[in-house]
């Protein structure tokens, strides 16, 4: 499998603290059947979250040599968990910010509640100049568990869903589970990912949440949203 989404760059936001925890993490991750990992640490302009890229270059370097000293063989790439902004572009030509991988995709953020006024017109502009647009876990936000009509929007617009697999299990409560089902049963799914922090997560839960999964959808569109999809952002 192929994860998108995490935090387990370590000692920069609010993910794994040291690089022995992420190492821990990834080995579970391992386990657990995952052979490449994009490291998404949060970008929020202006907050303590503002690590940047040529830092995050070096210590992604660190980590790899790390997983190799480990006998740990996962492939590593960089990105960013960017919180949405009117001037994301400008991050990017300033190499402040990662796409996924250095393609086209941003996996971008908004807030968990209340709307951030003029998202769909940011989302806009970026797809017209040829950035492929990943919202992250929709289906966390209280924006859309109120007014589900407002996926369609965005899904005509163009924008990409990446959904957290542990909201199937009920971690981020029951209406981001409902949301969720609702998203698979609808086909609007592109991407399902860890959103993963620290060493504290039971990695069992993800067989779990893989059989709620299975409910919904086909073991084939699972691995479609754990591997085919996200193979598309690793070459």
């Amino acid at each position: 499998m192929i994860d998108i989404h995490n935090h387990l760059l370590f000692g920069i936001d609010d993910g794994s603290k040291t690089i022995e925890e992420s190492v821990d993490v990834l080995r579970n991750m391992e386990k657990c059947g995952y052979t490449d990992i994009i490291l998404t640490p949060h970008y929020i302009d202006g907050s303590k979250y503002s690590n940047k890229k040529d830092d995050n270059l070096k210590r992604l370097d660190i980590l790899k040599n790390e997983l190799k000293k480990n006998n740990i063989s996962i492939n590593l790439y960089l990105g960013n968990e960017i919180y949405i902004d009117e001037d994301i572009k400008k991050y990017l030509k300033k190499n402040y910010i990662s796409s996924l991988n250095n393609t086209k995709y941003l996996l971008i953020e908004l807030p968990m509640s209340g709307e951030f006024a003029g998202y769909q017109e940011i989302f806009k502009d970026l797809i017209m100049d040829g950035y492929k647009v990943i919202l992250a876990h929709p289906e966390r936000y209280l924006t859309f568990q109120d007014d589900y009509d407002l996926i369609y929007e965005l899904k005509d617009m163009g924008v990409l869903f990446q959904c957290n697999i542990d909201s199937l299990v009920g971690k981020y409560g029951p209406y981001a589970k409902d949301t969720l089902i609702k998203l698979l049963n609808d086909g609007h799914v592109s991407f399902l990912a860890t959103d993963i922090h620290h060493t504290k997560h039971d990695f069992d839960i993800w067989k779990t949440a893989e059989k709620i999964a299975l409910k919904y959808i086909s073991s084939e569109d699972f691995k479609v949203l754990t591997k085919t999809n996200p193979s598309q952002l690793i070459g």
